[in-house]
């Protein structure tokens, strides 16, 4: 995809996944705008982590009381349909992956075949991008 071909695709989920209206807390917003920015451009590590940033957000601050919770209990904790539940937890568990690198001198794989890395990276940044949009607007003002 190109970088017009991405916008296009940013659109259409917002035409096919906003009814009605949202309201997000501008760090929400400031950190959407980025991922979207990231994803055009083709950073697609980039697009990820912050979709998983953005999504965090928006459920720390449409559902999280006062503790500090991790992703994974706000996940599991906020009545959100269970496809979604799973598809967050798909993304948690990838981008971690990517956050948490158990063992950065064992590379030999990427070394190997970056290509696989970077289809890989390139499928979950548009799963990412259509996972941060089904979050964000998971509960519309209508």
């Amino acid at each position: 995809m190109n970088q017009e071909e991405r916008w296009n695709h940013i659109l259409s989920l917002d035409n096919e996944l906003l009814k009605g209206g949202v309201i997000l807390s501008e760090w929400c917003s400031f950190i959407v705008r980025e991922s979207d920015l990231a994803f055009v451009h083709g950073a697609n590590l980039a697009s990820i982590l912050t979709a998983v940033s953005g999504i965090e957000t928006y459920l720390r601050s449409e559902y999280a009381g006062k503790e500090r919770s991790s992703l994974f209990e706000l996940i599991d904790n906020t009545p959100i349909a269970n496809d979604l539940r799973s598809d967050l937890h798909k993304l948690r568990k990838y981008r971690n992956k990517w956050v948490h690198v158990n063992d950065p001198w064992g590379d030999q794989e990427l070394l190997d075949n970056p290509e696989h890395a970077e289809k890989e990276l390139g499928e979950m940044a548009l799963f990412a991008a259509m996972a941060l949009r089904r979050t964000i607007y998971e509960n519309p003002c209508v």
